[in-house]
């Protein structure tokens, strides 16, 4: 472990202390409390080094979005107190693997990966994401299908319903994207009252996200700094 977290960037520190204080600012601005939001720093093709130095720093959320790599990334750091969020499009014969390390799998979709959750080794927050574009290709469930996806999960005992996640389309202002997204949430709430979190936020948007009401933020460059390429 010593030597995972011997990671050469000077700047990451800065970084870290930079986006923690927009997050106050903007939940101030918001009139919310910033301990109310969590900050989920994605660490996507960055060695299991960068990651153990963000738990130097005090960071405990750390997302990743594709299987392998969380895989790889959470054994090699099983020491270390993090909470892993699983934030990509998850294959169906995969969900049990990922569930292994997952604390949070905020990609559910589709009731057959509810399916695939059953009887785990331990409870999963589950966050159903959102398809907020017209394009059925994309990730995220359909709008029109949601209630009947929020009544299956809350069937799966192994899942506990977190809320609702989404990503802002680029073709449109986040503030609309999320206002939408806010609206969805309550739909979800009148079926699962407790299930009133909303995984929303990126480097570009968060500020919009808070705004809307977004209690999980998903942030990797502006504290990780350039993605490598992938390996």
């Amino acid at each position: 472990m010593a030597e995972l977290s011997e990671w050469n960037d000077p700047g990451l520190a800065d970084r870290l202390a930079a986006v923690r204080g927009g997050v106050a600012d903007a939940c101030r601005s918001a009139g919310r409390a910033s301990e109310d939001v969590t900050l989920i720093v994605v660490t996507k093709f960055h060695p299991a080094e960068l990651v153990a130095a963000l738990a130097a720093l005090g960071v405990r959320d750390v997302g990743e979005n594709r299987h392998q790599e969380a895989q790889d990334k959470s054994q090699a750091l099983a020491g270390l107190d993090l909470n892993w969020h699983f934030i990509g499009q998850l294959q169906t014969k995969k969900a049990r693997q990922a569930a292994r390390y997952a604390h949070a799998i905020h990609s559910i979709d589709r009731e057959r990966l509810v399916d695939a959750l059953t009887d785990l080794e331990r409870p999963v927050e589950a966050f159903l994401q959102i398809n907020l574009t017209d394009d059925p290709g994309r990730g995220g469930v359909a709008p029109a299908d949601l209630e009947s996806l929020v009544e299956r999960t809350l069937t799966n005992p192994s899942l506990k319903l977190r809320g609702v996640m989404a990503v802002a389309p680029l073709d449109e202002p986040p503030a609309s994207a999320f206002e939408r997204l806010a609206g969805y949430s309550q739909r979800v709430r009148a079926i699962a009252p407790e299930a009133s979190a909303i995984s929303a936020g990126m480097t570009h948007d968060y500020v919009e996200a808070i705004a809307a009401g977004a209690t999980h933020l998903r942030i990797g460059s502006a504290i990780t700094g350039n993605r490598p390429e992938p390996r």
